[in-house]
């Protein structure tokens, strides 16, 4: 279907519509790549980031991050959750919670590598990266207390 014509059902112009479509093959392009395996890697790249993100450094944290990263965070039913999309909006987001003094400690969240961020002895949220070609490409965070409540995270303590 030319995108003269589908420029009317998404309201926008012939030429917005066809950028709408480039943006959409290139995100799907890239969720059907593999993410990185190899551990040691997700690891270190994930290391990297919190790092960056512990000393609040913009430029090593655009520079872990895929150009076309998307954070999620899920912060429960009474907030909504919210999306990023971009390394500088990403990085950003990464360094204003640098501020509040979290302490991270690398877990594996569902065979990935991850992170846990305490905050005054408490759960504040889990974070499970994805890797790929050596850089991050999505990040979620769950930050819903009361899921975070229901977590086994005894084994951190240590």
């Amino acid at each position: 279907m030319p995108f003269e014509e589908t420029a009317p059902i998404v309201q926008r112009t012939p030429d917005a519509a066809r950028q709408l479509a480039s943006r959409g093959r290139r995100r799907v392009q890239a969720r059907n790549t593999v993410p990185d395996a190899d551990a040691e890697t997700q690891r270190s790249v994930v290391d990297a980031f919190l790092a960056a993100a512990h000393d609040g450094d913009f430029h090593r944290l655009v520079a872990v991050l895929d150009p076309e990263v998307v954070l999620h965070s899920d912060a429960g039913a009474s907030r909504a959750g919210t999306e990023v999309r971009g390394a500088e909006e990403v990085a950003r987001r990464a360094r204003s919670f640098s501020q509040i003094g979290l302490l991270r400690r690398p877990v594996l969240v569902n065979g990935v590598a991850g992170a846990v961020c305490v905050l005054d002895g408490k759960p504040f949220s889990v974070m499970a990266f994805t890797i790929r070609g050596g850089k991050i490409v999505e990040i979620d965070i769950l930050r819903d207390p009361q899921r975070l409540r229901e977590l086994d995270l005894t084994g951190l303590d240590r």
